[in-house]
């Protein structure tokens, strides 16, 4: 597992998300409102930095106060990191030297100010990417003296980095508590009046004594809190290691973000965040968030008439390709950075807790030894005052004074459990270092505190208790079914196809999908995109089809991509002699409802009766008993009539067939689930997938026992809440549920069961569930990219 841990506020921080800042939309230089700021202030504070804690309330107006200083006072930022804000720009020589027509600060006001008139005055898409000697097609130039150039000229996709603090910053740090001042004044005192009264060494052993357990404290104290802030360091590195698809030279590969440079012409899909500021070159039905941005939740429209994409932000819905334009300090998010850093020493809430045990108990020895002190030492002013020698004191009388005075300290170094946050610190920071060893990145030392009290586990399926890494191992065509055990028996298979069919299946399978077959640096043939897109890819492949050839044959001109409500991946083709063809694809129930024709074995299109659509869901279920991933793909003839901007019809398809992909169980699972349940902990398993397909896995995990209930969110969701209360305890599988169905399990789970819930997820789909939880686990390389961080 590579990805996160995170938590709720007042006992686990939640997910952060990399936020951007944008400029309001009524500013037309970008300088937002206060108003804009302030809500941009609120949200950008939450999702960075995590819910204030207990203690850090006190802390975050001053930082927020900060934030809306940074986004409405440009020249500050001008001034002091020499970020250039304004709003004409000459084109650089040095630009126009390594043959490019636009400066950086003027290519990165373009997105800022989400200026159309500027974008129109420079020639539009076409015209950015011929100043910026970049290909829409193509990319750039991946000759190393031309990316030299370009990054020297517009910089590179990172974010500078605060200092790091010292390990003498740390020590004054730990300096500055209240009982080390007083311990320290109480040596220095004891020191001087011992060797004058006692002389060398005698008199100097109490003030040593004092000295020593202070030094052991302050480094105990500096050390730990040190070693934290470089494991932040290294944890922040990591939440960089972010990879994304780009064209360059033709040639489509994956690239981490900090390699990315304006010119680079990006591939984003649902759930990816956008790596830098850019402008949309094409795509189809794209919905962006721009919460972390503007404070609205209000998914934004990307298309040519909104082209804007910025830094930090979340793809919801659609694909794209994007045209970068701006990177590292020069976007959004880097000129926010410039000012403000990322701060790692929040004390986590047990620690906060227990600094207020510590404060109370030690206000109250403090007021014990000030009235032992007044006892013990108003004997002695009484008498002086009685005898009249109230101003006169012999060395006797002072050191009297200052052994009461000593007592008096004492009772406060008892009193004061100074090692109990120090033991916090020390532990919670070991557990997170043995953590990252298991590549587990936590976010926050809190969210250590309740790992170990978790009762409930809710994980999810793909990536998580399977590998994530999927092949076609059954197919059923044309009523033919065949076990993939071999690399050649597709290509048998495909022999023995009608060829009209065939070339349907093809076409269905290169044309509907979100994955792309490309030749690498190296020349051998690669498949980009997720699992399932590769595992269906790669069996078309293996049947002889031939991935360029087929997608030049005909033209993509609506796409709906597939998300976790439809469940479905639909797509509009515009044939070679006119008309148009849908193409669908998704989870088999659903598309085979939308059925009512299918394909049978001469290659003949014939009406779907009861008894096949029964054979057809026999074999469905059949697949999924096997612990398979079923898709059923369709396709439909569209009317003469039919217009490209109508919605893709849900219904009257031909089914062409259905695929069985397996995604294998990671070694390893059933041990693990069956030590949590010895352990007390039950693990549940909320997916996406069939259920039979979940309730196979579960199985074979271990999870799904005799006495437990699996069941599916169309049902879940329509359950009351005295049903929910009887069921929930025996379930122990939701299949096909969606987002809000994990969000509403999770829920129940914590407040009417008082369970803590730990939650895996892998996708946006998954983020309602994950603030719910207790713990939140946002899977990183053994899923798909999370939100994250």
């Amino acid at each position: 597992m590579h990805g996160g841990v995170h938590a709720r506020p007042g006992a686990l921080p939640r997910i952060p998300f990399l936020p951007g800042a944008a400029p309001g939309p009524s500013s037309p230089v970008g300088r937002p409102g206060l108003g804009a700021a302030l809500r941009r202030s609120k949200t950008e504070s939450h999702l960075r930095f995590g819910p204030p804690a207990a203690g850090d309330l006190g802390k975050r107006p001053h930082r927020e106060k900060l934030r809306v200083a940074v986004l409405v006072s440009k020249p500050t930022l001008q001034s002091e990191h020499g970020v250039s804000l304004q709003s004409g720009h000459s084109v650089l020589e040095g630009a126009k030297a390594a043959g490019f027509q636009i400066s950086a600060d003027e290519l990165a006001s373009i997105v800022e100010s989400r200026d159309c008139e500027k974008l129109a005055v420079h020639g539009q898409l076409d015209g950015i990417a011929d100043k910026l000697a970049t290909s829409l097609t193509d990319g750039i130039n991946t000759a190393e003296y031309s990316l030299n150039q370009r990054q020297d000229i517009y910089g590179v996709n990172k974010f500078t980095e605060s200092e790091a603090r010292s390990l003498w910053e740390f020590v004054w740090e730990a300096l500055q508590d209240t009982t080390l001042i007083i311990l320290i004044a109480c040596a220095l005192i004891s020191s001087v009046v011992g060797i004058a009264t006692e002389g060398w060494p005698k008199g100097a052993y109490d003030g040593i004594g004092i000295f020593t357990s202070i030094l052991l404290v302050v480094s105990v104290t500096a050390t730990s809190n040190y070693q934290q802030s470089l494991q932040f360091r290294d944890l922040d590195k990591e939440k960089r290691k972010i990879f994304v698809q780009v064209t360059r030279n033709s040639l489509r590969q994956r690239m981490l973000i900090d390699d990315l440079l304006p010119g680079d012409v990006v591939h984003l899909a649902v759930g990816d965040q956008v790596p830098a500021d850019g402008l949309f070159i094409s795509g189809y039905s794209v919905l962006v968030n721009e919460s972390s941005l503007t404070g609205e939740s209000e998914p934004v429209v990307i298309n040519e008439d909104n082209p804007f994409l910025l830094s930090g932000t979340k793809v919801l819905d659609g694909s794209c390709k994007m045209l970068v334009t701006a990177v590292g300090m020069r976007t959004q998010w880097g000129k926010l950075m410039a000012a403000i850093t990322e701060s790692g020493d929040d004390e986590t809430p047990l620690q906060v807790k227990l600094n207020k045990v510590a404060n109370i108990i030690g206000n109250i020895g403090l007021c014990f030894a000030l009235l032992t002190f007044v006892v013990l030492s108003q004997g002695l002013v009484a008498q002086k005052y009685l005898d009249g020698l109230l101003l006169s004191w012999s060395g006797d009388d002072v050191l009297e004074i200052l052994q009461h005075f000593s007592v008096a300290v004492t009772i406060i170094v008892v009193a004061v459990p100074e090692g109990l946050p120090l033991a916090v610190t020390l532990s919670l920071a070991f557990a997170m270092k043995k953590m990252m060893k298991d590549k587990a990145l936590v976010r926050q030392l809190a969210a250590c505190e309740t790992m170990g009290s978790a009762t409930i586990i809710c994980s999810d399926k793909t990536g998580t208790l399977t590998t994530n890494r999927m092949s076609v191992v059954k197919a059923c065509v044309c009523g033919n079914t065949i076990e993939v055990n071999s690399p050649r028996a597709p290509s048998i298979f495909s022999s023995e196809l009608p060829e009209a069919a065939l070339e349907i299946l093809l076409e269905s399978i290169f044309n509907n999908t979100a994955g792309e077959v490309v030749i690498s640096q190296d020349g051998r043939r690669q498949i980009l995109g997720t699992p399932t897109e590769v595992a269906l890819l790669d069996f078309a492949l293996l049947m002889g089809g031939g991935f360029k050839e087929k997608r030049q044959e005909t033209k993509v001109v609506k796409v709906e991509p597939f998300n976790s409500t439809k469940k479905r991946m639909s797509i509009i083709l515009e044939l070679p002699g006119g008309g148009y063809r849908a193409h669908c694809k998704g989870a088999s129930e659903v598309v085979l409802a939308a059925c009512d024709k299918f394909i049978d074995a001469r290659g003949s299109i014939v009406a779907l009766n009861n008894t096949t659509t029964n054979k057809l869901n026999g074999i469905i279920e059949t697949f999924s008993k096997e612990a398979l991933r079923t898709l059923c793909l369709a396709y439909r003839e569209m009317d003469d009539g039919f217009s490209i901007d109508e919605p893709i019809p849900l219904r009257g398809y031909t089914c062409i067939g259905i695929v069985g992909i397996k995604d294998p169980v990671r070694p390893g699972v059933r041990q693990s689930v069956a030590t949590c349940r010895s352990a007390g902990i039950e693990v549940r398993m909320i997916t996406g997938d069939n259920i039979n397909t979940a309730k196979a896995i579960a199985r074979e995990c271990g999870i799904l026992t005799e006495d437990g209930i699996a069941i599916e969110g169309a049902e879940f969701r329509e359950k009351n809440h005295k049903e929910l209360i009887e069921l929930i305890p025996k379930m122990q599988v939701l299949a096909r549920s969606s987002p809000l169905d994990k969000h509403t399990l999770v829920k129940h789970l914590r407040t009417t069961f008082n369970e803590v819930v730990a939650v895996t997820g892998d996708g946006t789909n998954d983020a309602p569930a994950l603030r719910e939880a207790d713990i939140g686990l946002a899977m990183g390389i053994a899923g798909t990219e999370e939100m994250l961080h």
